[in-house]
């Protein structure tokens, strides 16, 4: 069977390539998207696999993720010139205009993410037909070499940070119901190995997304506690994560849900800077302080709780002495990862028009330094794990200087390398027992403990 729509010829069954780039919200819109296609026949292509139809996931949150939005559209269109491209995100929210010619065949709006499936199909005339024999969702994950599954649990956001386009590109904010939710991931979970090619088990872990997480439930009567008590009580997915989560409106009973050993000891809380008079400018919730008191409350449940963050640098006015407050912050609360990004004034926010604005040559100074001071931090935390044991998730095969090794994460996310001459099984929660670094830093070496 094939399609001529346009001059392209489709050959059944379709081919479909997803892609995103920015946050795990956006992940997770992919992996539900790609269900849906897996449901109406189509086959879900891996990343460097040619494809009939590719649908990008765009990101706006800097003009450095709209540039590389704009790259990644070019580099699909040139790999795979006769297919259809849809693409959607939050560079087609905001910067529409400035994703070029790249042959895009339709762009869906965010606020139609949740109907894009259904939109294609209408506006392209896909060649869609009903899978002749439809697994559980995992599957469509390990086709694209995922192990870990992002679920979206809201969209939208209800503040303003002077510096973020997302209320503007996302909306206001709006919840999932907890019953779909719950659904979704026992769907997931199931053992999918009678219908499977292969022959894995449904997903070991997942991960909790959206714009603003801890909001959830303020438009269903319900809250972010409540949603994590209904997910242990109703599911036996094993692992559960949060994904980014702003660093208020956590009340005690939230932080009373990881007693429960399944919901992961790790949090990626954003702190933005350290200095109360620029999280005053960036009309931030949270002041240091009380981030401070966030982070030793979780470690008082779990000692070896992981907390990671973002840090803005050269944030407008950031003075010299606003600075260092920032790497005292960083220091005291001994982050295991800084996802560090230079402040680029985006139209539309308030930010862009403040006074003061930093020299990009202030910038990258100040990145570099916090990104000696993040990895001095990362390294040390590392060491401490020496001779501990603990279960990771297998979610790969990669090589380094020592050789080949399986890759996962333990509980709090710390990555691990796991040399074994014996073959490991992707997608499995192995003991280990953990070692040295490794030779980058990056990781800690580990061996398989199954005594």
């Amino acid at each position: 069977m094939t399609d001529q729509a346009n001059g392209r010829s489709i050959a059944w069954p379709m081919r479909v390539r997803l892609q995103a780039l920015g946050c795990r919200l956006n992940e997770a819109e992919l992996e539900t998207w790609a269900r849906q296609f897996h449901k109406r026949g189509c086959i879900i292509a891996a990343d460097t696999e040619p494809a009939d139809l590719l649908v990008i996931n765009t990101c706006a949150v800097t003009q450095e993720a709209v540039r590389k939005s704009r790259k990644l559209l070019r580099r699909a269109r040139r790999d795979n010139p006769r297919a259809r491209l849809i693409v959607s995100g939050c560079a087609v929210a905001v910067s529409a205009e400035e994703l070029g010619e790249a042959g895009i065949d339709l762009l869906v709006a965010n606020a139609d993410k949740d109907r894009l499936v259904e939109i294609a199909t209408r506006e392209l005339s896909l060649p869609l037909m009903p899978a002749t024999a439809t697994a559980p969702g995992a599957h469509t994950l390990f086709a694209r070499g995922r192990q870990r599954a992002f679920i979206k649990i809201q969209d939208g956001c209800r503040h303003q940070c002077t510096f973020c386009i997302s209320t503007r590109a996302r909306g206001g904010e709006r919840s999932r119901p907890v019953a779909d939710l719950c659904d979704e991931i026992n769907a997931l979970a199931d053992n999918g190995s009678t219908t499977d090619a292969m022959h894995q088990p449904g997903i070991q872990e997942i991960v909790l997304t959206g714009v603003h997480i801890g909001g959830y439930g303020n438009d269903l009567g319900d809250n972010l506690t409540g949603l994590l008590s209904a997910i242990l009580r109703n599911t036996e997915v094993p692992r559960i994560r949060l994904g980014s989560l702003e660093p208020w409106e956590l009340p005690e009973t939230f932080w009373r849900q990881f007693e429960n050993p399944r919901l992961m000891p790790h949090l990626h809380l954003p702190l933005q800077s350290g200095s109360d008079s620029v999280l005053r400018r960036m009309a931030r919730r949270c002041k240091p302080a009380e981030f401070a008191r966030l982070t030793d409350r979780a470690r008082a449940i779990t000692p070896d709780f992981n907390i990671t963050t973002d840090i803005m640098v050269g944030f407008p006015g950031e003075t010299d002495h606003e600075w260092q407050c920032t790497l005292q912050m960083v220091e005291r609360i001994g982050f295991s990862h800084l996802h560090i990004f230079a402040f680029s004034p985006r139209t539309g926010t308030r930010a862009a028009s403040m006074p003061e604005q930093i020299p990009n040559a202030i910038k990258r100074a100040r990145s570099r330094e916090l990104h000696s001071l993040g990895l001095r931090i990362k390294r040390k935390l590392l060491q401490g794990q020496t001779g501990r044991r603990s279960p990771i998730l297998v979610e790969g095969l990669g090589s380094d200087q020592a050789g080949a090794f399986y890759a996962g994460f333990t509980p709090s996310y710390l990555p691990v390398r796991v040399r074994s001459t014996d073959p490991i099984g992707i997608n499995s929660i192995l003991p280990v027992r953990l070692g040295q670094l490794t030779h980058d830093g990056e990781a800690i070496n580990a061996s398989a403990d199954l005594s």
